[in-house]
């Protein structure tokens, strides 16, 4: 599961790597989704991060979850969900909280890119 959201605005930035990452992060992004646990923090968890990462980001407060500086992006383990009073509010505040932390460091045009 992710959910891609794109700032219309050209990246810039250091080249990448490959042909599939130049084209997927030719443009501001912010995607949030689940991660089973393999690669980098080893537990499964909800994750959100910004391409390219804009400064001041790991300093935002998010409700509930963690900046994981080496990863780069914000993290709700699983197991914080399953211990929540309420699990879907705590998804929903860490996707809310993450993404507008997110669009607000990367200065986009939240009025022009949301609906109600």
């Amino acid at each position: 599961m992710c959910v891609t959201r794109f700032s219309a605005r050209a990246a810039g930035g250091d080249p990448k790597p490959d042909r599939v990452q130049q084209d997927a992060y030719s443009h501001e992004v912010i995607s949030a989704g689940f991660w089973p646990g393999n690669g980098g923090f080893g537990a499964a968890s909800f994750y959100c991060y910004a391409a390219p990462v804009p400064a001041g980001l790991g300093d935002k407060p998010i409700q509930p979850g963690i900046w994981n500086a080496e990863m780069g992006e914000f993290l709700l383990p699983c197991d914080e969900v399953r211990e929540a009073a309420d699990p879907a509010g705590a998804v929903m505040g860490f996707l809310e909280s993450t993404y507008a932390a997110a669009a607000d460091c990367a200065h986009w045009d939240r009025a022009a890119l949301e609906r109600k």
